[in-house]
């Protein structure tokens, strides 16, 4: 649970959204308005939800300190394809913003609340933050303690419609579904290489020339001449030569022959995409590991199923941006300006380890 909040809320708002802020995208199915009525300091509003500099900056501003911690300042004369870093960070906090105002209009929507201690928690929260911060920081980032437990209770209040809306989504997901195999396998190439690092297949004659040496080391494996184990170390160009996997994770035809297989039997050779198999299935069902990728099966579908109404919820949303307000804001370079730990507080309060 907790990384899918965190996927939710703290990485980003997705495409969409964010395309539909900037004034692009499908406007048939999103009502989309650029600067109408906005005020001055109301960097973007969503239906009757707006934001404005001070939680921009709040945001913003422990965000750079953050990067420059780890990177030092000169990390923002970096660019790609003439996009500062700068700017892409600046889209990344503008997204998680908008991302936290659109759930709390889910929690509205589905009637979900604050209890009294977490409302205590969102104060406490607040109460630290704010008194971590020195005058200048208070002064430059334009904002009070009332602003602190706003922005804290948002965020608790996302976090909780997302596990009001995951409780009611529990998708059943089958032992073959998610069943894992582990197997040994000897593999060569059918491909090489050029310059540029691209795969360039060989030849039918040299695919014939490796096909007939596969043949040789089969009939070795066959004979039982040779270990299953020596023969991978000797003829093998897989860089793992075991491997446990489930459903659509290898090669298709290598997929298909293993998990048809019983443990301990031999495959044929089997032609992949890129090149033959020999394939010793090990262990048919791996009990552990496949109940390990039913838990990560049904996580994927409970987001899936998650992403699936929330963008159905966003494309009912008026969205209204100050294109121009938004440009003009620019990070704080102030060495008195050194707060970062806004996120850190809250994870501190708010985040579970479930």
């Amino acid at each position: 649970m907790k990384k899918f909040f965190q996927k939710i809320i703290c990485i980003g708002l997705g495409v969409s959204m964010l395309i539909s802020l900037v004034g692009c995208g499908d406007k048939e199915n999103k009502k989309v308005v650029l600067t109408t009525g906005l005020e001055k300091d109301e960097v973007f509003r969503i239906e009757d939800v707006s934001c404005r500099v001070p939680e921009i900056m709040v945001y913003l501003t422990n965000t750079q300190n953050q990067y420059e911690q780890v990177y030092g300042d000169e990390i923002w004369e970096t660019s790609v394809d003439g996009v500062t870093l700068e700017e892409n960070v600046k889209d990344i906090v503008l997204a998680k913003i908008a991302r936290i105002k659109t759930l709390n209009l889910m929690a509205k929507e589905n009637d979900v609340t604050l209890n009294d201690a977490e409302m205590n928690k969102v104060k406490v929260a607040a109460d630290e933050y704010y008194d971590s911060l020195n005058e200048t920081e208070i002064k430059l980032l334009d904002i009070d303690k009332d602003l602190i437990t706003k922005l804290y209770k948002e965020c608790a209040l996302a976090d909780k419609v997302c596990e009001y809306i995951l409780q009611d989504i529990n998708p059943e997901v089958s032992d073959d579904e998610a069943r894992i195999v582990t197997v040994e396998h000897i593999y060569m190439k059918t491909y090489t290489l050029n310059g540029s690092g691209e795969k360039v297949p060989y030849t039918d004659t040299m695919k014939q020339k490796v096909y007939d040496e596969m043949s040789d080391v089969l009939e070795l494996a066959q004979s039982g001449e040779q270990s299953f184990k020596s023969l991978m170390e000797e003829y093998s160009e897989a860089e793992i030569n075991t491997i446990s996997f489930g459903k659509g994770e290898v090669d298709k035809a290598f997929e298909e022959t293993a998990f048809n297989m019983e443990t301990n039997e031999l495959s044929g050779i089997v032609e992949g995409e890129d090149g033959y198999y020999i394939i010793k299935c090990i262990n048919t069902f791996d009990k552990e590991e496949t109940d390990a990728n039913k838990l990560k099966i049904m996580e994927e579908r409970r987001e899936e199923a998650f992403y699936e109404e929330y963008e159905n919820f966003v494309s009912t949303l008026a969205r209204d941006l100050n294109e121009k307000l938004w440009k003009d804001i620019e990070f704080i370079h102030d060495d008195q300006v050194t707060t970062s730990n806004f996120f850190t507080i809250y994870d501190k309060y708010f985040t579970t380890t479930e």
